[in-house]
């Protein structure tokens, strides 16, 4: 996911991005635990993706 797509969304579209991405981490993380990921490097994208909408989340919040 681009920068440039999350800055266009309001924050309940951030929201409800951050919640899903937050649930397929952990479905991911779930599937580590159990042998059965087939792409390791999909928990190092969810993560990146999470921090991407956390950071555009923090800067709708501070912009006045």
């Amino acid at each position: 996911m681009q920068p440039k797509e999350l800055r266009t969304k309001d924050a309940k579209a951030l929201g409800d991005e951050l919640r899903s991405l937050l649930k397929a981490q952990f479905s991911a993380r779930m599937q580590k635990a159990t042998q059965q990921l087939h792409d390791p490097s999909q928990l190092r994208k969810l993560r990146r993706d999470i921090a991407r909408v956390h950071t555009v989340m923090a800067q709708k919040a501070a912009k006045p």
